[in-house]
């Protein structure tokens, strides 16, 4: 309070932190490319790109399938990294089923883009966090009340470095396989334009089926037509 004041007495403006490094990650190049290999994988073969982050190291991928530097309306996708649901295949989320559909979907077409952000389990709450947020849904509380109840936020996700990549690689139109309107927020900032947004809806199962829920009625999802009559 005693700042604001400050600020409104002498006609000053306040920012935040997170402020900060927002306006850093729309002005700055925070990532820089610093490794590359060919990966077979079982929907074709892609070309996997490492970006390292500046502001904390962080590692991200980025998995190509055809030249698509200077292509209009590339495939992409940019995907949360999911230990649980990308490598061991758990049923309380769709995360590795978007993610492999995704790939699917992009070798069909022989062209696109998925990026794999590191740093963003649980919504950005971390691992063992994130597992103790399941223990609390357990209990019947649902995604978004467990992390409230464990004083985390419900999403800390940021898509900034994605959108870096995506210009890197020479991406400027894109089709965007998305149910998340927060993936596509604020694009046009990095100079990336969305023509046409995928959806990519789950056939759900007893597992998953209310934080698919949650995610449709608290956080927006845009989940139409998804079959919950379970």
């Amino acid at each position: 309070p005693e700042l604001v004041a400050f600020a409104e007495e002498h006609a000053l403006l306040i920012t935040s932190i997170a402020d900060l490094i927002r306006h850093r990650r729309q002005n700055e190049k925070l990532v820089r490319r610093v490794a590359e290999a060919r990966i077979p994988t079982q929907y074709g073969e892609f070309t996997c790109y490492a970006y390292e982050s500046v502001l904390n190291q962080d590692m991200h991928l980025a998995l190509v399938m055809g030249a698509v530097q200077g292509e209009d309306d590339v495939l992409v996708r940019v995907h949360s990294e999911c230990l649980t649901g990308d490598v061991f295949g758990s049923l309380r989320c769709d995360c590795g089923w978007q993610k492999d559909a995704a790939m699917k979907r992009i070798a069909e077409e022989g062209l696109g883009v998925v990026v794999y952000l590191t740093g963003h389990e649980g919504r950005g709450i971390g691992l063992a966090h994130k597992l103790r947020a399941y223990t609390l849904q357990e209990g019947g509380r649902d995604t978004v009340d467990a992390n409230l109840d464990l004083g985390l936020p419900v999403d800390s996700r940021e898509y900034g470095i994605g959108a870096q990549i995506l210009v890197d690689l020479g991406i400027t139109t894109m089709r965007y396989m998305t149910n998340n309107p927060a993936k596509y927020g604020g694009l046009e900032g990095f100079g990336l334009e969305m023509v046409e947004r995928i959806p990519l809806i789950p056939v759900p199962n007893p597992e998953n089926i209310t934080y698919l829920r949650t995610k449709r009625e608290r956080m927006g999802h845009k989940l139409e037509g998804l079959d919950d009559d379970l």
